[in-house]
């Protein structure tokens, strides 16, 4: 098992979990963080931490889709390894649904 980064972080980007991470497995990009699964070591210390409840475990219905794009773009986008500031809109796409579609931008 690990844990990933689903759409629920797209346009909200907050980095409550990368503070706690203990082995540095976020990236970042342009408007969301992914977990490289082959880093994470399934301590789940980040999934509490996100206000939004974009962390889940790869084991979680659906949750094939959200795999493929963690473990894609985490060999893409830069690390992250501190809280950073959300953008200052992030509250209004808190509840959004279809985020990926609307939104998601691959930072290439």
């Amino acid at each position: 098992m690990t844990y990933i980064v689903n759409d629920k972080c797209i346009k909200c980007k907050l980095t409550d979990c990368v503070d706690v991470c203990p082995v540095d497995c976020f990236y970042e990009g342009k408007n969301m963080l992914v977990i490289k699964p082959d880093e994470c070591i399934d301590c789940g210390v980040c999934e509490p931490e996100c206000p939004v409840d974009a962390i889940t475990a790869d084991t979680e219905p659906g949750s094939e889709k959200w795999l493929e794009i963690n473990t894609k773009y985490s060999e893409i986008w830069p690390n992250i390894s501190e809280k950073k500031d959300p953008p200052t809109d992030h509250e209004k796409f808190k509840d959004e649904q279809n985020k990926y579609e609307k939104y998601f931008k691959e930072n290439l």
